[in-house]
């Protein structure tokens, strides 16, 4: 049994966990179905199939030529010819040489998307979402005061329709894990003039019955993810495949999830 609480953080009354809850943990699915699910957001990318190979440089094999590298000691490799100056007898398309083509460039027909079925996926998802209620994992993800996991919340949760009103529920809640998610650290490295300058916290998950107020009020936290029974997936359960993640769950989505993952 499970305590609930009302939105002053009291205990109203308590809640059976569904069985969906005793699933086994299984890191090995939750990281396959983390990769599958990222893998599905990598843009293909690759080089021009012409990069480096627009030259007129060829290879001179013939020994009676008159442009032969036959007993010069050259490397017998693509060479220019007919130039004058430095460029005469230049290397020039193979990799090793100056203005030459990649040896092994990324290929833009490449596939990386990764497939993965439909069952393990949710065996995937019954497993991470089990993995929020087992105290070891979550508390070497969060920093937790004394509440119960996964946090059952009253069902008027999900009428609070302003950002401050859901900080202050939190705040009195969680203290601690407010505060660690209110850090964030600047990143090593070039990817500060990338767009993500920032290294933030993940702080707990939100999941509301159905799109309601609480999934917009709630975004704009520092940490937090809102999302209703329809939008879970793994990523949102153990980001970095690595589960344990700290959830907060209505009574109504508590419900839809046990009628989902029957």
């Amino acid at each position: 049994m499970t305590k609930v609480i009302d939105l002053n953080g009291n205990a109203v009354s308590e809640i059976k966990l569904p069985d969906l809850f005793s699933t086994k943990y299984k890191p090995a699915v939750i990281k396959k179905a983390f990769l599958a699910l990222q893998s599905a957001s990598r843009q293909p990318y690759g080089a021009d199939p012409l990069a480096g190979k627009r030259s007129s440089a060829h290879y001179h094999g013939r020994r009676k030529y008159r442009f032969t590298m036959m007993n010069k000691e050259m490397a017998r490799i693509s060479r220019l010819h007919g130039k004058v100056g430095y460029l005469a007898m230049r290397a020039r398309v193979v990799p090793q040489a100056v203005k030459g083509r990649q040896a092994h460039p990324p290929k833009a027909e490449k596939i990386w998307l990764q497939k993965i079925n439909k069952k393990e996926n949710t065996v995937a998802i019954k497993s991470a979402l089990a993995a929020s209620s087992n105290i070891k994992l979550v508390e070497k993800r969060h920093k937790l005061s004394k509440v119960e996991i996964p946090v059952i919340v009253i069902d008027a949760f999900e009428n609070l329709n302003k950002t401050k009103e859901v900080a202050s529920f939190l705040e009195k809640l969680l203290k601690e894990e407010m505060k660690r998610c209110s850090k964030r650290k600047i990143k090593a490295g070039k990817g500060k003039m990338r767009n993500r300058r920032y290294r933030k916290k993940k702080g707990p998950l939100i999941i509301a019955s159905k799109d309601c107020a609480l999934l917009k009020s709630a975004r704009n936290i520092p940490g937090i993810d809102a999302v209703d029974v329809g939008g879970i997936n793994i990523n949102l359960l153990a980001p970095g495949a690595q589960a344990g993640r700290l959830t907060i769950i209505t009574e109504a989505a508590l419900e839809a999830l046990a009628n989902q993952f029957r």
